[in-house]
């Protein structure tokens, strides 16, 4: 029994590293090729660099290209024309930062007073409610764009980062989530407060919020990750590229700027792998305690 079991643990590890190894393959070639002159990256991407007549290479067999981990010569060029020769690489990093930012604050306060209104709010309609904020979530964004670009439309926010930042905040998967951290707050907890004569007000602040900090966390995770990769919102709400975020500007970087690409590619994953390693306990967290309660 305890040699078939090591034997099951062995060979779950094996897996679990075959996919870990999958996964981080990517980002340590996007980092090793970021320390690559332009030189040696045109060299090894060079089946690459013709279009269709690099497909038609390929798919004969004539030219392969090769995946080089280690550089001949290892230089930040490629870092430094990214931070310093190319101020636009700067300036749409902040672009992503203002649009993301007012997101996360204001979806975190928007999803916690209606996850606490859905929580322990007693009024007429409250779950058909909800189950139609639960169908708004299931929508994929192809759905909702048309709506969207409609009212941003007519609101005259067509063009501007209000056009994308307010259909962030009132998404439904914040107060989803939000609603099934505050079901778990024992109700003897309100009802001793407001035994006390609390209002609404000093309960949700300084009882129901303490509670939930885990998922106000992990909210603040799963939000900062899906709207710092957003590029259909940008593409189709902003007209000028100037106003674009970083996550579209590595799509449109030209065939001549491939050592560029990588370094940005490498500064663009660095907030997202800090948010993975730093606050990895608290979206485990948040996501085991959310579903505790339906």
């Amino acid at each position: 029994m305890k040699l078939g079991r090591k034997v099951r643990q062995a060979v779950t590890v094996l897996l679990l590293g075959m996919l870990t190894a999958m996964f981080l393959l990517p980002m340590l070639l996007t980092f090793a090729n970021s320390l690559m002159s332009e030189t040696e990256i045109a060299r090894i991407y060079t089946p690459l660099a013709n279009g269709d007549a690099a497909v038609e290479a390929a798919e004969s067999g004539r030219e392969y290209v090769s995946m080089k981990w280690i550089p001949d010569r290892a230089t930040l060029t490629q870092y430094y024309d990214v931070l310093i020769g190319k101020p636009q690489f700067l300036f749409m990093f902040w672009n992503s930062v203002k649009i993301t930012a007012p997101i996360i604050a204001g979806q975190i306060a928007v999803a916690a007073l209606a996850a606490y209104a859905f929580a322990h709010l007693r009024f007429r309609f409250r779950e058909p409610l909800f189950f139609m904020y639960i169908v708004t979530m299931l929508m994929p964004f192809q759905v909702t764009l048309v709506p969207n670009f409609i009212i941003a439309d007519r609101l005259g926010l067509l063009g501007s980062s209000g056009a994308i930042i307010f259909p962030g905040i009132f998404s439904a998967f914040g107060v989803f989530l939000l609603r099934q951290f505050m079901m778990f707050v024992p109700y003897s907890y309100i009802e001793a407060a407001r035994v006390d004569g609390a209002g609404h007000l000093y309960i949700f602040t300084r009882i129901v919020l303490p509670m939930c900090g885990s998922g106000l966390a992990a909210l603040s995770i799963l939000v900062f990750i899906d709207n710092w990769n957003m590029v259909e919102q940008p593409l189709i709400f902003l007209n000028e590229a100037v106003q674009q975020p970083l996550s579209v500007y590595l799509s449109v970087i030209g065939d001549g700027e491939r050592g560029i690409a990588f370094a940005a590619s490498a500064i663009y994953m660095l907030p997202l792998l800090l948010v993975a390693l730093y606050a990895e306990k608290y979206l485990v967290e948040g996501i085991q305690l959310s579903g505790i309660k339906g």
